[in-house]
């Protein structure tokens, strides 16, 4: 399943509407739409952060004009979509009796190091 892309901004979990590129020769960072594919040496951006970027001291900043938009779902996206629903939809497995609760419990709960596993309440 692949997910949107994030904006490279550290701690910064919006989606990213932006393109941020530098153009070292010319002093220039380039604020654009988002690109079709993530480029080593661009930096995806969500909107607040690509509205407020601001460039070091010497340095020229452009910017679009136009307004960010998110980009369309892909197929993989709806596919992705489609998967979760069929997995929400499928029926849970029958609950054991209640005398035989921690029989069920005691078997389903596993131990490795010092991580163990906890069956999630039904």
């Amino acid at each position: 399943m692949r997910s949107p892309r994030r904006c490279s901004r550290n701690g910064c979990p919006r989606q990213a509407v932006a393109t941020l590129t530098y153009v070292y020769n010319e002093s220039t960072a380039v604020v654009g739409p988002l690109a079709a594919f993530a480029e080593p040496h661009t930096y995806d951006l969500c909107e607040p952060h690509a509205r407020s970027l601001t460039a070091p001291r010497g340095w020229d900043v452009v910017r679009h004009e136009g307004e960010f938009e998110a980009p369309p779902p892909t197929t993989d996206d709806l596919v992705a979509l489609a998967e979760a629903v069929r997995e929400a939809a499928r029926p849970a497995p029958p609950r054991p009796p209640e005398g035989d609760q921690d029989l069920h419990q005691a078997q389903h709960t596993g131990r490795r190091g010092h991580l163990r596993v906890i069956p999630p309440n039904h």
